[in-house]
């Protein structure tokens, strides 16, 4: 139901509440209603604001951007690439090297671990 709310109804899980929020696996993030991957694990780091964020997607092609102005609010609306589901906003107050903050609602997130096995063999 949460994610439903969320991913189609644009809606916002509470802050503090996603199992990413305050998580470090090493891998990639994936959209949960199509698969679609969206950001690296290299790209995370603690906002501070509540829920995940990133500095940056996995390539320009995952997330589409939408103007927002509902709240009274003037904000860009970040969408799955693939399948258009509600994943979050983007704001330009993040770190280097892109300034941008991707705040994103965890219960729309997926995320896999990177297989050490496969990344040693893929760099030999």
């Amino acid at each position: 139901p949460e994610q439903y709310y969320v991913a189609r109804q644009k809606g916002t899980e509470r802050p503090f509440t996603s199992q990413y929020e305050d998580f470090d696996g090493i891998g990639t993030y994936y959209c949960a209603a199509c698969g679609n991957p969206l950001f690296k694990s290299n790209a995370k780091f603690d906002s501070g604001c509540g829920w995940p964020s990133f500095f940056e997607p996995i390539s320009k092609g995952s997330l589409i951007y939408q103007p927002d102005h509902s709240h009274g609010m003037e904000r860009t609306e970040v969408l799955c690439g693939r399948c258009k589901s509600h994943l979050g906003h983007v704001f330009d107050d993040g770190p280097l090297p892109t300034g941008l903050r991707y705040c994103m609602n965890g219960v729309v997130l997926d995320f896999k671990e990177q297989d050490q096995k496969n990344e040693t063999e893929k760099e030999q």
